[in-house]
């Protein structure tokens, strides 16, 4: 048997997984500033649900990982958090509105792979429920710039509303039928070019006069591009976007934004769910192309699996961790901060050490206790390379005496204290 994974996942060996995890702190702790509480939904659904039309649409079943249980069950991975946290509203219906959470947990998608994007990754995602102005996709875009910061990523934001996308096409005579999947092709136009539009469009039989239609308008250059689609296209649903941009705007320019988003009247994004405000955050460096964060609104879905005939506005934005990370990898910014605080080397004093360890463990210090039978050279060298900042020699005499000497890894220097006095060396 050859041992390996599956194309599309890995093993993330320490050194990695502490970087991980150093993004999830730094995530989950600005989640919380923005007063957002923790959930969690089940890995495992029923595919009745993933496949629901207020799920994610026909393009994202394509990449579902199904399975059926021992009843016979149809079942699914989830393909993203926002399904499995719509069903959480659904069958709260009681929940204090409004209702704000956050969620990091795996995803799995059986979709291309290429640098970035993976078959099981994290997301880490945030949503509110019950807020129907454009200030809830406010706080989001600034919580997601104050994120990146504090990772150290510069970003930009490139948003659009669905309102104002789909309320363009109608107007040039593309039907309902076949809305989404020009949306869908539209949406590739940054990455395929108006040429690789073209051609798909041609293959989706769309006729050449709106192809044409198209082209025009994607090609129009204006200084308020907001008020010409608003003179130039009667359609409510275009008036109803833009209003929604113009309030978003305002908001964003009051928060000092506004340099920092890139309006995009054709970004539509994949998923069918979303209903109004989208946006897809990039690097600024553009050293990886797909986006490393996306979301958007989506008013109509949670109404929908509770068919009562109210609806229940909400907006969210994902980040991904994995393309995060592999962001991070990119410029070189492994963790070189160790895991251990303090290594301790008993020569012949185990029972002693495991006591000391014990005492600063419940005073908060990370301490590893030496268990090999090593040469005393070759333990000192491993702990340099995993960056253990300080060691402790202990043998019968600093056991008798109740003093040792703390070596500090980095410089040699050695202070001595007593054994009771560790932490107050260390910290």
């Amino acid at each position: 048997m050859k041992l390996r994974n599956l194309k599309g996942t890995r093993d993330f060996l320490p050194e990695d997984q502490q970087l991980r995890n150093k993004i999830k702190r730094t995530l989950e702790e600005t989640f919380r500033q923005f007063s957002y509480m923790p959930l969690e939904t089940p890995t495992i659904c029923l595919y009745d649900l993933l496949a629901s039309k207020y799920g994610g649409g026909a393009e994202i079943l394509k990449e579902v990982y199904t399975l059926n249980d021992q009843g016979s069950r149809e079942l699914g991975l989830r393909y993203d958090l926002t399904v499995p946290f719509a069903k959480v509203i659904g069958m709260n219906p009681n929940l204090p509105m409004p209702f704000k959470r956050y969620e990091i947990g795996k995803v799995f998608r059986d979709g291309p792979v290429k640098t970035g994007r993976s078959r099981e990754f994290i997301q880490c995602d945030v949503d509110v429920v019950g807020i129907k102005s454009m200030l809830a996709e406010a706080e989001l875009i600034s919580m997601a710039f104050q994120a990146f910061e504090r990772l150290d990523l510069d970003v930009y934001i490139s948003y659009n509303n669905r309102k104002l996308l789909f309320g363009i096409l109608s107007s040039i005579g593309i039907d309902n039928n076949t809305l989404n999947s020009i949306v869908l092709t539209l949406d590739k136009i940054e990455k395929i070019g108006w040429s690789g539009v073209k051609k798909e469009l041609g293959e989706k039989k769309i006729d050449d006069p709106i192809i044409d239609k198209l082209y025009d308008i994607i090609n129009t250059k204006k200084e308020n591009i907001l008020e010409f689609f608003l003179k130039n296209f009667d359609s409510p649903l275009v008036k109803e976007g833009i209003e929604e941009l113009q309030e978003l705007n305002d908001y964003l320019n009051s928060l000092g934004l506004l340099d920092k988003v890139s309006f995009n009247p054709y970004l539509a994004r994949g998923l069918g769910i979303y209903t109004g405000t989208i946006y897809e955050i990039f690097l600024t460096n553009g050293s990886i192309n797909s986006s490393i964060g996306s979301g958007g609104r989506y008013d109509k879905i949670i109404g929908g699996f509770l068919n009562n005939g109210i609806e229940y506005p909400a907006v969210g934005i994902s980040f991904g961790l994995d393309v995060i990370y592999t962001a991070l990898k990119m410029k070189n910014e492994s963790e070189n901060i160790s895991m251990i605080d303090l290594l301790l080397i008993p020569l012949g004093t185990e029972k002693e050490c495991l006591k000391i360890a014990n005492s600063l463990r419940r005073e908060g210090l990370r301490v590893e206790i030496n268990m090999s039978k090593r040469k005393l050279n070759k333990i000192l060298n491993t702990a340099n390379k995993n960056n253990i900042p300080y060691v402790i020699i202990i043998g019968e005499n600093e056991i008798s005496s109740s003093e040792v000497i703390i070596k500090l890894m980095t410089t040699g220097e050695t202070k001595k204290c007593n054994i009771s006095n560790i932490k107050s060396i260390l910290v």
